[in-house]
């Protein structure tokens, strides 16, 4: 089946929402955040890994995926779920942010994007639907239209350019998408453009898209004034009753800002990466954990966390291993971040439930500090 979204709640003092996802691998709640596994894995971690820190939705990259190994030997392994033994639903990205940071903008044509691959340096073309047809090979869950990721700093005319050449591409990609069980999104861009978010919000609804998405927000080191006043000129014009994914957002106060002003689904590399660094997430703000100061610290990362990091290691023993380049520092920072992060979207559940999600966004800065 394709996703069903149902909207339980929406918090009287914001435009939070507090709804659920039906797929096809079992409901999941929302606000929630995504982990992101790009090459059908998230970083060093298990999906029994996963399930222990309440992950929902995981994503794969289609370009990634579609060099390495290949659409077709994914589905031959009978879809991404078998492939990589992940027992959840998963989302996979068109491949465009990808494909637009290796593409000249003299290669995006109407027709596709002329690249040449990270990996030899061969030349490739992908058209959004070369990109669909990927995805409804790969099975997952959810697809995401072919777009175009113009950065922040495009003028005003560009923008608009790219807006209606992002429609015209999300319409072939709908008319080719032939996976029955599968549903796709489509995404609307703008930069901080009010009226060129309201135009691309309005004509992408016109396509009738299973759930929409907000790009553009995490592709040119936006600010965070430009990615609300994205969310906040989108927001109006998209439908209550489908699902809103804001992409490749991932720190903590951009999802508290993010739910309040009416997001469901968050994604990012954000937790992996940095704890790749020895960065952990705390409800204080991040630390590294390679500092002197924790040299001796026989604590956990966080003391109320029920990761399994937390349950079973100290700081001590973490910085050791990341100190000394053992991969298991990395694991263990890995779990804790997107555990922290997943755990904060259970308690903005909460906030949205009880009505009180300003009070708790009060409390959240009192301590966070970025």
């Amino acid at each position: 089946m394709k996703i069903k979204y149902n909207l339980l709640h929406e918090e009287k003092n914001t435009k939070a929402r507090l709804g659920t996802i039906e797929t096809n691998y079992g409901v999941v709640d929302t606000p929630m955040f995504m982990p992101v596994g790009t090459r059908a894995t998230v970083k060093m971690l298990t999906p029994e890994e996963l399930y222990d820190v309440h992950s929902g939705v995981i994503l794969a990259n289609t370009y990634h995926l579609w060099l390495r190994p290949g659409e077709d030997l994914v589905e031959k392994a009978g879809g991404l779920h078998k492939f990589m033994n992940y027992h959840g639903p998963i989302l996979t990205d068109s491949g465009g942010f990808q494909v637009f940071s290796l593409a000249n903008p003299k290669d995006i044509t109407e027709e596709g994007v002329h690249f040449k691959s990270h990996i030899d340096g061969s030349k490739l073309f992908l058209t959004p639907e070369k990109s669909i047809q990927i995805q409804n090979k790969l099975d997952s869950d959810i697809a995401m239209s072919f777009d175009e990721c113009p950065p922040a700093s495009a003028t005003y005319e560009y923008m608009k350019n790219s807006i209606e050449r992002t429609l015209r591409w999300a319409a072939r990609g709908k008319k080719v998408h032939a996976n029955p069980r599968q549903s796709l999104f489509g995404i609307v861009q703008g930069g901080a453009y009010e009226d060129l978010r309201k135009f691309s919000a309005t004509e992408t609804v016109k396509l009738d898209f299973d759930g929409y998405s907000i790009g553009g927000v995490a592709n040119d080191n936006e600010s965070k004034e430009d990615m609300y006043k994205a969310i906040d000129y989108s927001i109006p014009y998209l439908p209550k009753d489908k699902p809103r994914y804001l992409m490749g957002v991932g720190e903590p106060s951009d999802i508290v800002e993010g739910v309040i002003r009416g997001i469901d689904m968050f994604d990012c590399v954000l937790p992996t990466r940095i704890a790749r660094h020895g960065n952990a997430f705390t409800k204080h703000g991040k630390i590294n954990i390679k500092n002197a100061k924790y040299k001796e610290d026989f604590t956990p990362i966080e003391k109320d966390c029920d990761c399994y990091a937390c349950r079973n290691y100290t700081k001590a023993y973490i910085r050791h291993l990341v100190n000394v380049d053992e991969s298991l520092g990395g694991r263990l920072l890995s779990i804790h971040n997107i555990r922290f992060l997943i755990r904060l979207t259970e308690e903005l559940r909460e906030a949205i439930k009880e009505d009180r999600l300003l009070e708790y966004r009060e409390e959240f800065y009192k301590n966070y500090h970025e």
